[in-house]
This record gives structure tokens, sequence and C-alpha cells, in this order.
């Protein structure tokens, strides 16, 4: 197989199956914001994405997450949809302004009893709980004051975390600090096509050196509250870049994407150091005086493995025109959220595409996992995102059967077990989503879920793929067909080609 940057995968001859390490835990993902609803129940306070979301023109449809699917008032039947369909652990986030509705003082009982039913339901059906603390939802309060872009709110975040860790520390033993900060810093603060929705580069920067040190802090305040034997991460969107030729220009352009999407975390929490190219990169913008002393070091916590969300690569050459960078993936924006980078421009690799009109390449997911291994030989690695939307829909028959996305997953998985075979220790992959649900600025126009929600009413249909990901799941085989209703999925899991037929 070729990819679309000239990459030749090998294609060997098909084994029966692919099986995964016994150990090898198996889950679905889903966030607070998106699914849980209740947006005004047991003192919760509006987050950034609740003002966001009301705010015209914002969203696609006007959609908001104030009922999302309902998941605050549905929670037993989620996880009875889990406990049938087979998966070991369930990702999900807590709600900052459901637990500390003013983003600081003491916590809410409520909030934290409904966490606590969920954890306690999840443990007697045998499923893993895995708390992330913040998936892009703020406090507004917190945004009033500054937001992310002050340094305040890394302390604020950090007591926060001490605070779900005393309430679930009993239970969960699972923690990831951050999901994808750099969508909240580059998204949030620079393009504003996420909440916040500010359009300030330098703003941008800042927040992405406090979300930094709120992770560094959040992780000893974890360390402080959990048991000894309770596993910390944090999970970041690291974006596979390819340049679109061997050119000097598109080079340098994947360099300068890489330092602003990747190194701008890994580096301080990893390294405990900024990349010198990245604050050369900005240096126009910034003199990064807002990092102040000690703060790489604190950024810089020993973790137990790194969250990796993937779900397409990145192809990008030089000499952009002035608005290339909305070809990006990430949303249309005047604004650039590539500070440092405005020049590059982004291209759609060949191929077919999911919903979100991002290319389906399982070998920039392979590709990754060995760059990380050779960056990082020591840290072990979980894949706690990957998935697709596609347009699905309700047959006559009462079912949903969506073979496009039976063959994403089954690609993506082969892509994993061959990075494992290549000595990348893989611990585990999640699923995204359980449920479809609220896509942030798409509102309810794209399903990742693995069960459709009829959003009138809220009920749930597990798709065909809920009932193939189970499968490989409870068995930790990944088969290379899989018979779906809709038709012949089949493919070459050693390559991660996959038809339908």
């Amino acid at each position: 197989m070729v990819t679309a940057a000239g990459h030749v995968v090998p294609v060997t001859e098909t084994p029966t199956a692919l099986a995964f390490p016994r150990s090898f835990t198996w889950g679905t993902a889903t966030a607070a914001y998106q699914i849980e609803g209740a947006a005004t129940v047991d003192g919760r306070t509006p987050s950034i994405w609740d003002t966001y979301a009301r705010t015209p023109g914002k969203v696609r449809n006007g959609d908001t997450g104030d009922i999302a699917t309902d998941h605050y008032h549905r929670w037993r039947e989620d996880v009875a949809i889990m406990a049938d369909l087979g998966v070991g652990a369930y990702r999900f986030s807590l709600a900052w302004p459901r637990v500390q509705p003013t983003g600081r003082g003491p916590s809410v009982q409520k909030g934290l009893d409904f966490y606590r039913r969920l954890t306690d339901e999840l443990l007697e059906k045998n499923i893993q709980p895995v708390a992330t603390l913040y998936h892009w939802d703020l406090p507004q309060e917190l945004e009033d004051a500054g937001g992310w872009p002050e340094r305040a709110t890394a302390e604020r975040f950090a007591e926060y975390a001490a605070l779900a860790a005393e309430a679930l520390g009993d239970r969960v033993r699972t923690w990831i600090t951050l999901n994808e900060p750099w969508c909240s810093a580059f998204l949030g603060y620079a393009s504003g096509v996420h909440a916040p929705g500010r359009t300030d580069p330098v703003a941008a920067l800042r927040a992405a050196h406090h979300l930094n040190l709120g992770h560094g802090k959040a992780v000893q305040a974890l360390r402080a509250h959990l048991p000894a034997d309770a596993q910390v991460s944090v999970t970041l969107n690291i974006h596979h870049v390819r340049p679109l030729s061997g050119e000097e220009g598109d080079v340098d352009a994947a360099r300068r994407i890489d330092a602003i999407a990747n190194r701008v975390f890994t580096g301080p929490m990893l390294q405990g150091e900024y990349p010198q190219d990245l604050l050369r990169d900005t240096a126009s913008l910034t003199d990064w005086s807002f990092v102040k002393d000690g703060d790489t070091a604190e950024i810089r916590q020993p973790l137990d493995f790194l969250g990796v969300n993937y779900y397409t690569p990145t192809l990008v050459s030089g000499g952009a025109s002035e608005s290339s960078h909305g070809s990006d993936g990430h949303g249309n924006s005047a604004h650039s959220p590539w500070p440092g980078a405005d020049d590059v421009a982004f291209h759609l690799p060949p191929g077919s595409t999911t919903a979100m009109g991002w290319a389906v390449d399982p070998s920039g997911l392979h590709d990754l996992l060995l760059r990380l291994k050779g960056d990082f030989p020591e840290l072990p690695l979980m894949i706690t995102e990957n998935g697709a939307a596609f347009d699905d829909y309700v047959d006559p028959q009462g079912e949903v059967n969506d073979p496009d996305r039976i063959a994403y997953l089954q690609g993506h998985l082969a892509a994993v077990h061959r990075a494992i075979e290549a000595g990348v220790d893989v611990r585990g992959y999640f699923l995204w989503s359980l449920l479809d649900n609220f896509e942030w600025g798409y509102g309810y126009s794209k399903r990742f879920g693995a069960v459709y929600v009829d959003y009138p009413t809220g009920r749930r249909i597990p798709k065909a793929s809920a009932r193939w990901y189970g499968d490989v799941a409870r068995t930790g085989v990944l088969p290379t067909s899989a018979d779906v209703t809709n038709g012949d999925v089949t493919g070459d899991a050693t390559s991660g080609d996959v038809t339908i037929g």
C-alpha cells in the first residue's frame, strides 16, 4: 500500500486473525459536555462551552449541550450497553462546573455523587473507569477572570484535581489530566472555532503554557491524594505531520507545524523544556516571559503512560495563501490556529474521507506510534481516542449498518497491532465514541458513535460497528474480515487496506 505522502507499507500474507496481548485494554470514550446534558441541574453552572454554544452563529444549527444525549439521567442504560458489548474500560470526563461550579472553593456533593454512582455501576459491571479531569469545559467564571491565558487558572485546576481525587480516588485508579490541550489553546484562543472563541495568538501561546503548568500541578495533586498504584497521564492529539514533498520549504513547514502542534506540549511535559525552534518561530509574537523560573521543571512530572488521540494525518507545504489554514481539518476561521506558522498550507491527502472530511489513513497511526517510541522509548502509550464520523441512518428494519466505520476501525486496529509487533508498548485502545453526541462546533450534525442516538427521543440503537467492536474487545482478536448486515467488510489486517464488498 502507498500512502498519500508516498510511504510504502509492505503487504504480507494475510493471517487468519491478529491476536492482541492478553493484558491489552479495550474501551470506549466520551466527554461530559457532549453527552451529559442537565446543564443547570444539581448546582452545575455554565462552562465556556455553554456560553459559546448559546452565542448565535458559533455552533451549527444553534445546537447546544443543554440536553445532549441526557446521559446524566440515562447513565445506567449507557453502562448496560457497554457491559453488553463487553468492553473492559470506559473513559469519561468530569464536568468541572458540575464538581466545582465557580472553579474555586468547595466541591458540590450532588455533582460528585453523579460520578460516584457512575463509577460504582461501572465497577459492578467489571468495567474500569478512566477519568479525564478536563475535556474543555472551563467554568465560565474562570474565563471571565482571564481563562487559560492567566496563570491563576493553572492554580485553580490543581485545586480541582485534588477535590476530584479525594472524592473518587477510592474508585478510579486511572486518571488523565487534560484532553487535547492543543484544541483548548489554539482553537479556543487563536482561531476561535472552539470555546471561548477568542482570536489572539499571544493569548493562545499563554494558554498553552498555563495548560502545561496546570497539568504539572494537577499530576502532583493527584499523586498526593491517590493510592500508590493509581495511573496518571495526559492525552495529546499528536498531529502526525507529513511534508507534501521533500522540498526544503515543505520540510520546514512540517517542522513548524510539529513544533506548534506537538512539541509545545511534549517538550515541557516529557523533556522539561520548550523547543528552541518553537521559541524562534514565535519570537515576533512574544518573548515567552510568561514562563517563570521553575515552571518547566514543575510541568515535567512522571507519567504512567501517554494518551494518544489520532484520527487522520496532517499534510503540509510551504508558501500558503492567507486562508489556507482553513483546510487544516479543525474548522474554518479568518484567524489561524498556528501562531508562527501562518504561511503553511494544509492539503487533503487523496483517498476516502469521513463525514468530517478527514482522510482515512491507518498508516499515519502506525507511523505516529513508531515516532513516539523513538522519541520517548520508556513511556508506554495508550490510544485514548480513535474513530470516525459517517452519515449513519436507521434502516427500515430499525438497524444501523455502518460498514465504513467497521472498515475504519479494522484498518486502524491493524495499524496498532503492527506497531506492537514492531516493539511499541501500546497498552490499550479506546473507541471514540460510545454514543453519537454534541460534536462541538458541528452540533449534532456529525455522528461518531458506535451507538446511534435518536436525539428527539434519546433512544439508543447499537450500530453494527458496536457489535463488531464488542466481539474484538471480548476476544482480543482482530479478524481480517467481518460480516455485517449491509455487506461484507474484508481487508488485509497486516497492511491496513480494507475494502467494502
